[in-house]
């Protein structure tokens, strides 16, 4: 008795091992894809508009925390209307499998999966195709559209073959992963293409949102023992001590970040064409005050 339980035991962790480990080869790629989304998203948009500043991204020694939290902001909305578009797609494709596991409406199912086939990938072909001819110019959305393409012809192709399987030997399994695998490469790095373009669009309009708002910044008021000799405009240098404890005062300054062991900071009135950024070493040798902007 005891004999005949052990099998079936086994045969039933064996079973749910091997769905979760089908849940994990689902679940995995879509997560590593969305994390070094996230990471390579952070790293354009701060260097975008860090170039946009006469500034080089690596002045702001940011890690990889640091450019996946300053890319959930923005990538929040879209990543949220990936899910939805994600979970309806779910949905309508068991759907589709229920009406073809039932034998119903195979040849409608066929018809309109080769349609859907054929609209998605000459969809992505006409995209690609207007890209190719405005080399050089950048087309915000596009490289998103080819990989919606992409994406929605395959399932078409998958939708199609599942309704009306090829007589004879069917197609050897190691040919379809290696097709779905070649799609997921391509639409990978559709998606690094057009996450670039969008975040080094989000991070020039960030450079130019603290042209226009830089009065909206912490004020900061620099205190030094030694002379800094800062010369961006409104700046202004002030003694605040004497000849035997020389202390002088910075003001006119706005707090734009501190990262990297560095202090970052706008001058008063500050603009990309005429604009300073003041780097201080943030290791005691200075003493910096901020301030509401609002108490001004």
């Amino acid at each position: 008795m005891s004999g005949g339980q052990e099998p079936e035991d086994g045969s039933i962790a064996n079973t749910r091992w091997q769905r979760t480990l089908e849940v994990l080869s689902v679940i995995g790629p879509p997560l590593t894809v969305a994390t070094a989304l996230l990471v390579y998203f952070g790293w354009a948009r701060t260097d975008a508009q860090a170039k946009a500043m006469g500034l080089d991204v690596s002045l702001f020694g940011y890690t990889v925390q640091d450019f996946i939290l300053r890319s959930i902001q923005s990538l929040f909305q879209p990543l949220a209307w990936l899910v939805v578009i994600g979970l309806l797609w779910v949905m309508l494709d068991r759907a589709v499998s229920r009406l073809l596991e039932a034998g119903r409406h195979r040849k409608p199912v066929h018809r309109t999966a080769t349609i859907v086939m054929f609209l998605g990938f000459a969809y992505a072909a006409a995209m690609w195709i207007a890209i190719s001819a405005r080399p050089g110019q950048i087309v915000l959305y596009a490289p998103f559209l080819i990989a919606g393409g992409l994406v929605v012809g395959a399932w078409g192709l998958s939708v199609r073959r599942r309704a009306m399987p090829p007589p004879g030997q069917p197609l050897r399994i190691t040919s379809r992963a290696l097709e779905r695998s070649l799609v997921f490469v391509l639409v990978t790095l559709l998606l690094f293409w057009g996450t670039s373009d969008y975040a080094q669009a989000l991070g020039r309009g960030a450079a130019l949102d603290y042209q226009e708002r830089s009065s909206l910044l912490p004020t900061a008021v620099v205190y030094s023992k030694e002379r800094l000799a800062v010369t961006a405009p409104n700046v202004r240098e002030e003694s605040a001590g004497s000849e035997a404890a020389p202390l002088y005062r910075y003001t006119g300054l706005r707090l734009l970040v501190v990262s990297g062991g560095r202090i970052f900071l706008l001058n008063d009135g500050w603009s990309l064409a005429r604009g300073r950024v003041v780097v201080l070493q943030d290791d005691g040798s200075v003493r910096v005050e901020y301030g509401n902007p609002a108490s001004d």
